[in-house]
């Protein structure tokens, strides 16, 4: 995609229609006719349309102050009360306006005021169950990443920001300068987790080395340079680190789900019917109960015949004929 002053390669057309497209579509239509598309990723330059992050810490900050108000102002014009932070910054305040996003150890948080030394964002309960800003306290290093431009390089991988859940700390082994450190997600995490695949660990990309699915944990390695910029050297066994997964494992397993779940099924009756028919044939019944297992059993083969056959030489009507070999139930074309 060209554009004047705008020039975007496949990896960085896939991030726009990834994060932004039904939006920034939406957003083209409703202008004029000189309003396209590149005039809408031109102005990203200055300001992201939407918040995806690369896990590439951009430096680390200190919460200055973390408390509940009573005093905030709700949509509706009443007041309320929440959580909010405010945080000490430099390098993220570079270009940051009203509403810009910025990962918070790798939580997305939405910016309601700054100056030239701080800023600060509302907690929502959801963040605080799921992440380890809950219980943080004044003084705390935290990790900080401002928001990707459209047309932005990415050097780690896509981060939504959406942590998934805490993990713990359970080893931190040196290995030359490098430090190897191990953690345990949740169980509900483990699946989503893969050896050589990439996680976000406190909002950094990381590679995972190893994935012990039956044990419950994977391990990933920290470079010198990486330990220097990042809070989770500083951490200690037992504390906790906020976890985000690769999202396209879940969009994968959510469309895979129906079609696992239909085969299952079919495999589960194929199974029964096989069952039956063993019984039947010690029982001396079996040329009673054949046909009737037979119609179920015809369906799933035709399926397969109808993908796999030869429709110029064979008729479904010859696909059935039933023989018991060994206890295992055939089909054979006659």
């Amino acid at each position: 995609l060209r554009a004047p002053h705008t020039t975007m390669g496949l990896r960085q057309c896939l991030t726009l229609l990834y994060v932004t497209a039904a939006h920034s579509w939406a957003a083209c239509a409703r202008g004029t006719s000189t309003r396209t598309l590149a005039t809408v990723l031109v102005a990203s330059r200055a300001r992201p349309l939407f918040a995806v992050f690369s896990g590439i810490v951009e430096e680390i900050g200190r919460v200055a102050v973390m408390e509940k108000r009573r005093d905030l102002s709700l949509w509706d014009g009443t007041i309320g009360e929440g959580w909010q932070m405010q945080v000490e910054a430099s390098t993220v305040l570079e270009g940051a306006y009203l509403g810009c996003s910025i990962a918070v150890n790798g939580v997305c948080l939405t910016v309601t005021e700054f100056d030239e030394t701080h800023f600060s964002v509302g907690v929502a309960p959801e963040t605080l169950r799921l992440t380890n800003l809950n219980g943080i306290a004044a003084g705390a290093p935290i990790n900080l990443e401002r928001a990707l431009a459209a047309d932005g390089r990415n050097s780690g991988h896509y981060v939504q920001g959406h942590v998934d859940d805490v993990g713990v700390i359970e080893a931190m082994t040196p290995d030359g300068e490098a430090l190897t450190v191990r953690v345990r997600p949740p169980a509900r995490l483990m699946p989503y987790i893969v050896a050589k695949g990439f996680i976000a660990v406190d909002g950094t990309s990381l590679t995972v080395c190893n994935s012990n699915a039956e044990e419950g944990w994977f391990d990933f390695m920290l470079v010198s340079y990486t330990q220097s910029k990042i809070i989770l050297p500083k951490k200690s066994v037992g504390d906790m680190v906020n976890l985000e997964v690769d999202a396209m494992a879940k969009y994968v397993e959510r469309s895979m789900s129906s079609l696992l779940e239909r085969m299952h099924v079919l495999e589960t009756k194929l199974e029964e019917q096989e069952a039956r028919l063993r019984e039947a044939e010690l029982g001396g019944d079996f040329a009673a109960h054949r046909r009737e297992a037979e119609v179920d059993r015809f369906g799933a083969l035709l399926l397969v015949w109808i993908v796999v056959g030869d429709h110029s030489t064979q008729n479904p009507k010859d696909v059935l004929e039933p023989t018991l070999s060994g206890g295992t139930l055939q089909m054979t074309t006659s």
